[in-house]
C-alpha cells in the first residue's frame, strides 16, 4: 500500500508572557516567519505553576494565536525550533520574556512540540518531539491525562473550537480549490 497525501495543520501559538509589548514583537517576528494570524484568544491569568516566575517576571498570562496559512504536520519540528530562535531573540540578560508554545491543530487532535523526552511523546528531529495534547470527541476537546495541567482546564477550549471551524473552511478550499 502506498503512502497516502497528508492533510495540511494549523498551526498555533500558546504565548506566556508578563510584558505585552515585548509578547507584540514576537507575534510580529513569528508573523513574517509563518503567516499572518486570523484568530487570537483573550488573555488567561497563568496561575498553574509559579516555574517560569523568575525567569520572565509575574504575573504570567497565556495568550493563543493561530496563523492563516495551513501546513503539514512535518513542519513541527522546524516550527519549534524557530519559536525558540524567537524566545531567544527577545530574552533580556538571558532570560526568556516570553515563552511560545507552537503547536497544531487538525480534525481530531491538538499536537505540541515540545524539547522534553516523556514516555508519551514521538521523536520528530533535531531534538524536538510531538506531544498530544487534546483530542476533538463528540463535538469537544477532552485532555490527554499527561497534558499541561492548564490543559487539562476547559477554559482553552472555546479558542480550539473555534480554530478547529476555521481550519474546516481551510481545508475545504486547499481540498477543492475554486
Amino acid at each position: 500500500m502506498q503512502p497516502q497525501a497528508v492533510l495540511p495543520v494549523k498551526y498555533f501559538v500558546g504565548a506566556l508572557y508578563s510584558a505585552e509589548a515585548i509578547l507584540d514583537k514576537a507575534l510580529k517576528s513569528l508573523e513574517k516567519q509563518l503567516s499572518p494570524v486570523d484568530c487570537q484568544s483573550k488573555s488567561f491569568p497563568f496561575r498553574v505553576t509559579n516555574y517560569y516566575d523568575e525567569e520572565m517576571g509575574a504575573p504570567l498570562f497565556r495568550k493563543f494565536f493561530s496563523f492563516t496559512g495551513l501546513a503539514s504536520p512535518g513542519f513541527l519540528a522546524q516550527a519549534k525550533i524557530l519559536t525558540n530562535g524567537t524566545e531567544e531573540q527577545f530574552a533580556i540578560d538571558g532570560r526568556r520574556k516570553v515563552n511560545l508554545d507552537i503547536g497544531y491543530l487538525d480534525y481530531d487532535k491538538v499536537v505540541l512540540a515540545s524539547v522534553k523526552y516523556g514516555i508519551h511523546k514521538i521523536f520528530l528531529d533535531a531534538g524536538i518531539y510531538a506531544d498530544l495534547a487534546l483530542h476533538y470527541e463528540k463535538g469537544k476537546f477532552q485532555p490527554y491525562p499527561w497534558a499541561f495541567l492548564d490543559f487539562r482546564t476547559a477554559e482553552y477550549y472555546p479558542f480550539f473550537l473555534k480554530i478547529r471551524a476555521l481550519y474546516k473552511s481551510q481545508v475545504r478550499q486547499f481540498v477543492s480549490p475554486g
